[in-house]
Parts: structure tokens; C-alpha cells; sequence
């Protein structure tokens, strides 16, 4: 109903924004990450919007890109997860990221988000695989392979964060082995 509103920013009040669109202002909840790329209280905005209407409330959710919007209206399609808990992941993660997590099937990284546990972070993995992971494109950055991909397993298992692990990841030949490329990211990491 409501695609998108551009006006005045009136208030930053994390996770609520007061939107000033000619007179009416309009109270959006935002994820964090689109949050800390608003400007400037009085300077204008646009946000892309998601209407929800509940029994005893009617709630806007804004958004900076098409990927987030996105991004939240499958996972509020999944049984158990509504709003709050999507703008929640959202903040918690960037988009890439949790395409990234849902390709791989790293249910580990969803839990780390504040409100998901195990159970919700697997059934997450299951209602996503090949709606997010794949659209959204990001995947390919870090784990190109099967290979790859288990590379990087064993190095976030082994304690090292999503950063290092996929810095030694683009550092390895594309053709590597699983044993080799674990050697060789570990040497790429000891030094």
C-alpha cells in the first residue's frame, strides 16, 4: 500500500525514525544499517517501505535499498518470525551477509543475531535456501566452490571471524583442494 516515502527527517530515535512528508510525519521503524546511513535530522530522506497491519496496530518498516526490503519480506513470510525479529536480523547483519550465511547454511552465524536461536536460525536456513542466498548475489564473493565452502567452515570452526576467514579465502587458488586450502589459509593467518 505504502512503497515509499521521501520527506524531512523530524527525529532519529533508534529503531524509529519520524518522517515529516508534506505536514503528516509518519513513524517508520528501520533496520540498524540503514538507520546509521540516515542524514542528518532536517535534511531529506527517502526510505522504501513495508506496510504491516495487525489487529491492534498498523506499523511502517523503511528501508534504504531494494536488496533489505527485500530481505525482510521473505523472511516475514517464514512461520515464527515476524516483524521485529526481521528488522532484528536485519540490524544484527548486513544483507550479504546473512545471503552469505543462508548459502552456506552457517546457522552458527544466525544465532549470534540477539532473539534467534538454534531452532529458528535452522528453520531460517531451510525456508531461505535458493530465495535469498541466490538472489541476492553476495555468495560468489567468498566461496565460489564446494571447496571453498568448506574452507571457510573450517576455518570459522577453528575460531577465526567471517573477516579473516574470507580474507584468507580471496588469497587461495580458485582450484584449491579442502586440505591444501585449509594449510595454506592457516599460513596465510599465522603471519
Amino acid at each position: 500500500m505504502i512503497g515509499k516515502l521521501t520527506g524531512t527527517l523530524l527525529e532519529k530515535n533508534p529503531p524509529e525514525v519520524l518522517l515529516d512528508c508534506h505536514g503528516v510525519g509518519y513513524e517508520v521503524h528501520v533496520p540498524m544499517s540503514t538507520f546509521y546511513n540516515l542524514p542528518a535530522v532536517g535534511e531529506r530522506v527517502g526510505l522504501l517501505t513495508q506496510f504491516i497491519v495487525r489487529e491492534d496496530a498498523q506499523l511502517l518498516y523503511g528501508f534504504a535499498t531494494v536488496p533489505e526490503r527485500q530481505a525482510f519480506r521473505e523472511l516475514i513470510k517464514i512461520s515464527g518470525v515476524g516483524p521485529r525479529t526481521a528488522l532484528s536480523i536485519l540490524s544484527g547483519m548486513g544483507v550479504g551477509d546473512l545471503a552469505q550465511a543462508i548459502t552456506l547454511q552457517e546457522a552458527g552465524r544466525l544465532v549470534k543475531v540477539p532473539g534467534i536461536g538454534k531452532k529458528t536460525a535452522e528453520r531460517l536456513l531451510l525456508e531461505l535456501k535458493g530465495k535469498l542466498g541466490a538472489d541476492m548475489g553476495t555468495a560468489h564473493a567468498h566461496a565460489t566452490s564446494e571447496a571453498q565452502a568448506d574452507i571457510l567452515q573450517a576455518l570459522l570452526a577453528l575460531g577465526y571471524n567471517d573477516k579473516e576467514a574470507a580474507a584468507a579465502l580471496k588469497a587461495l587458488p580458485p582450484d584449491v583442494g579442502v586440505s591444501d586450502g585449509i594449510k595454506l589459509a592457516l599460513k596465510a593467518l599465522a603471519k
